[in-house]
This record gives structure tokens, sequence and C-alpha cells, in this order.
């Protein structure tokens, strides 16, 4: 049975293909490195490092053992600090975010249930922008998300919004004075697009290339933020679905907001990295859904 110190060290060397900066690494000698192998390879049967003077490279034998091993390491780890979390209980900081601000009120409520159930465990708000949402949860900026799905890669909580769909156009626009318009019209008009860094199911769900009957759909030139996208719209560079929401949150008197028909309604809800469904992550999503409910009058 190999030791984790040797796992370690191995997975190491299969990173850096360098003993002296593996040893750095680990703080260690790199004749304990070396050692290290040996005994790896002697227990293999076979080498896992071919080795020059000059270069480090690992045999096939060695790839496949890394690929192997490497996500087993990494549940391992994940395992330990949930427990080590659990055994904590719900303290520290935990660090939320809110894409958009009709999703601040079931936020500020989750919050105050978070609070009066976790006193030793302080909330930081904030609010995110298009441009960082993915990235914030990857780097551990933000612990919880509170935005609109789909949101790919990422675990998911239960939905805690709905709102029905409708379309932005400018206010001059030959759309604006309609009842309600099919999602068809997409292939009549240019869409505004989202960031670069939106995923691309979020963007099939909002601007899709092609209508339900398969009709192309012209795209429009990006916005780098929300506003920056109706102002597009405002300016008769193509129009936008949005959420009804946008009705009361952004009130424009160049825009006008035209109900769609034949679309199922946005939802949203909480959002976070699943390597990091820590014990405050988990109770915070409870909070979220609870604060959903108690909104909803449910």
């Amino acid at each position: 049975m190999w030791e984790r110190h040797e796992i370690e060290t191995f997975l190491a060397l299969a990173e850096e293909l360098h003993f002296g900066r593996t040893a750095e690494r680990l703080r260690v000698s790199t004749g304990r490195v070396s050692q290290v192998v040996k005994k790896l390879e002697r227990a293999v049967g076979a080498p896992l490092f071919e080795r020059t003077s000059r270069v480090v490279e690992l045999t096939p034998i060695g790839r496949r053992l890394a690929e192997d091993l490497a996500p087993l390491v990494a549940r391992f780890a994940e395992a330990i600090h949930r427990a080590v979390e659990a055994g904590r209980g719900v303290t520290g900081e935990l660090r939320v975010a809110f894409l958009g601000e009709w999703t601040a009120p079931v936020l500020l409520r989750a919050v105050s249930l978070f609070t009066e159930r976790h006193p030793d465990c302080r909330v930081d708000v904030r609010e995110a922008q298009l441009a960082d949402t993915r990235t914030s949860l990857l780097d551990g900026s933000v612990d919880v998300l509170i935005a609109s799905y789909p949101f790919e890669g990422m675990a998911t909580g239960p939905a805690v919004m709905s709102e029905d769909r409708v379309l932005a156009v400018a206010a001059g626009h030959p759309l604006a004075g309609a009842d309600s318009v099919s999602i068809e019209v997409l292939a009549d008009y240019p869409v505004v697009q989202y960031p670069a860094v939106t995923s691309e199911s979020f963007k099939r769900d909002r601007t899709p290339d092609r209508t339900p009957s398969g009709r192309p759909v012209p795209q429009g030139p990006a916005g780098n933020t929300f506003s920056e996208m109706l102002s597009l719209v405002a300016l008769g560079r193509g129009v936008l679905p949005v959420g009804a929401h946008c009705r009361r949150y952004y009130p424009r008197p160049d825009l006008a907001y035209v109900p769609i028909r034949d679309v199922p309604p946005i939802e949203r809800g909480p959002i976070w990295l699943e390597s990091n469904s820590t014990a405050r992550v988990r109770e915070f999503v409870r909070a979220v859904t609870d604060a959903g409910a108690l909104l909803a009058g449910r």
C-alpha cells in the first residue's frame, strides 16, 4: 500500500517533470524525491519516468497512473475538507453575490435567515457583474451566487424566482406597441449578444442561434454589461429577450418591453462550485430556498 506522501511526491513530479522543482515544492531534498520514485517503480515493476541529464518525462505507464490517481487524490482532499468543515460547524466567513437587482430581496432575506441560524458566521454581500460571475466562483472570491439558470458547470439549488420573458426593443421600434410577440420574431431582427465569457448553454437559452422552427437568428453587437446591452437596444442596434422584472428595475423612456407569449419563464436561484460544497454553503442554500418560499407566500 502506497503512503499518501509517496502519491503526492509522484503526482508533483508528474506535474513539474523536474526533481529540483518538485523537491522545492514539497520542501524535501531531491534525494528524497528520487528515493520515493525508485520505491514506487519497484512496487509497480516498471519505470514511471524516463530520466536523462537534461529532461524528465513520464513513461506511458507513469502517465496513465498519474491520470488515474489525480482525480482520486482531489476527491480525497475534498472529503477531508468537508469533514473538517462539518466538525467546525458553520463559522467563519461566507461570501455571497447577486446578479441583477431583482434578486437582491431574496438574497437579503436569505442573509437574515442564515445569520439568525448561524450567528458565528459572517456574511459578506456584493453585487456581481456579467463578466465576472464564473471567475468569481472559480477563484473562491464568491461562495454562492444568486443568478439565473442555466449556469453551466456549477452546482445549482432549487429555483426560488420565476418570471415571464419579454422582448426589449427601442421605443420607436415597429414591435414597441404590440400586445405580445412570438419568439419567432428573433429571426426578423438582430439580437444583442451577451459577453463572450457567458456560457454557451445560457446564450442558447437567452439569445439562441435559431428559432424553435429552425429559422436563423441574426446576431447584433455584444455588450459588456446588462445596462450596456439595453443601451444597444435603445440605439436600435438590435432586440433582446429579457425577464419581465426589467420593466420595474430598468424603466427607460427609450425602451419598450413586449411580452413573449410562447416561451417558458426564466428561473433564478443559488449557484456554487461543486467542490466548494462546505457546511456554510449548504446552509446558505437552505436559507435561500426558505427565503424564496417566504417571499412567495408558500
